[in-house]
């Protein structure tokens, strides 16, 4: 796999992402963003545990609000995954698996 965008992402209503955020309340960050970059390395290894998980949490070690955001935004678009919600250094992504 490739840093490609691998799909459009899910669109999520308020009921969804409310759900979301229940269910990874108990999750652990599985991914850690480091030194504000997104490498290749890094997306495909996103990439391989939303297909393992569908949801996940990571940590975006960054004090800038904005940059956390922004890594964000970009880790979920390059996954074709959904940004469910970020608090703080964490958040949730979620792209549903295709073998349902």
């Amino acid at each position: 796999m490739t840093g490609e965008p691998v799909d459009q992402p899910p669109l999520l209503t308020a009921k969804d992402r409310k759900r979301l955020k229940s269910e990874a309340h108990h999750l652990e960050p599985v991914v850690r963003i480091g030194k504000n970059v997104l490498t290749e390395g890094l997306v495909d290894e996103t990439n391989r545990t939303l297909e393992a998980h569908e949801l996940i949490k990571i940590r975006i070690d960054s004090d800038d609000r904005e940059t956390r955001r922004s890594l964000a935004a970009e880790l979920a678009e390059r996954c074709g995954a959904a940004l469910v919600d970020s608090i703080g250094k964490i958040s949730i992504l979620y792209r549903p698996n295709e073998e349902e």
